[in-house]
């Protein structure tokens, strides 16, 4: 009798997860309809992109340009495979 009610419970949690995830989806759709901004802004605008790309083809090593503009250099690159 108790297993039963253990998995009962379980599937009854289960649901209200998967219900939980549905209206989390429909918002964030809802949102972006609204035109919300969804995620985190960017660091980079692409100005700053195209800055960042003309200095390396004339030579500056990329971790200078990452502690110049105050970013890490994962994000440098993120923004240059972009």
């Amino acid at each position: 009798m108790n297993k039963l009610m253990l998995q009962m419970m379980g599937a009854f949690a289960e649901f209200e997860r998967s219900l939980i995830r549905e209206r989390q989806k429909e918002g964030i759709a809802k949102a972006k309809k609204m035109g919300k901004q969804i995620g985190r802004k960017r660091v980079l605008d692409n100005d700053q992109i195209e800055e960042i790309k003309f200095k390396i083809a004339g030579g500056e090593a990329k971790s200078t340009l990452a502690k110049e503009y105050g970013i890490s250099r994962q994000t440098l690159y993120s923004a240059l495979a972009v």
